[in-house]
């Protein structure tokens, strides 16, 4: 069993009082939601060709920040270059308004139905902070994985999936196994 460690802030302000201060609203049944995001990703693929991911949009919006700062440096490697050479704006593209998007309607979501709070959710025997390094250590090395593969698990294993690539069925097995692998070992954080 975890628990969580919730920070509500108290509404000392109206709009403080307007974000954090809504009552919360039972989840989405979970066959309606597996619906839902089935029918989003075969609109995707049919309106835009592509299908879902999240790490492609993450990327062009570190690499529109790095252009401003260093557009030496984007011109000097060929990777960066095909994003936001010369005049190319990285932001200029389909992912960006997906992850745009998706970045918003959670939030949205969120406040709609009463979730919007800040909480760190963490086993009873490790501090805030162990549970917050263990957090980035995990983050890094998935955002890692997601650079070198070339696209993120949500990806892979939503469009990969959908299209019946065999590849993707085996990334996505592979994931949940080294998952529960990886949690015999990490499960003192959460016991």
């Amino acid at each position: 069993m975890s628990t969580a460690e919730i920070v509500k802030p108290k509404p000392t302000n109206k709009f403080k009082a307007f974000l954090f201060s809504r009552p919360e609203k039972p989840y989405v049944n979970p066959y309606l939601g597996g619906t839902l995001l089935g029918i989003v990703l075969f609109l995707a693929f049919f309106l835009t060709g592509n299908g879902l991911g999240a790490s492609g949009g993450l990327n062009r919006y570190v690499v529109f920040l790095e252009d401003l700062v260093a557009p030496q440096h984007i011109d000097r490697v060929a990777y960066l270059l095909k994003m936001a050479g010369g005049v190319k704006n990285p932001l200029d593209d389909w992912i960006v308004y997906v992850t745009t998007g998706a970045i918003l309607g959670g939030f949205i979501s969120g406040w709609i139905h009463g979730r919007l709070k800040v909480e760190t959710n963490k086993g009873p025997r490790i501090s805030v902070r162990t549970r917050w390094v263990m957090a980035f250590a995990g983050g890094t090395i998935m955002a890692y994985g997601a650079r070198m593969a070339r696209g993120c698990t949500s990806g892979q294993a939503l469009s990969g999936g959908a299209t019946l690539s065999a590849g993707s069925w085996v990334v996505m097995f592979a994931i949940f196994g080294g998952g529960y692998a990886l949690a015999f070992f990490l499960r003192r954080f959460w016991n």
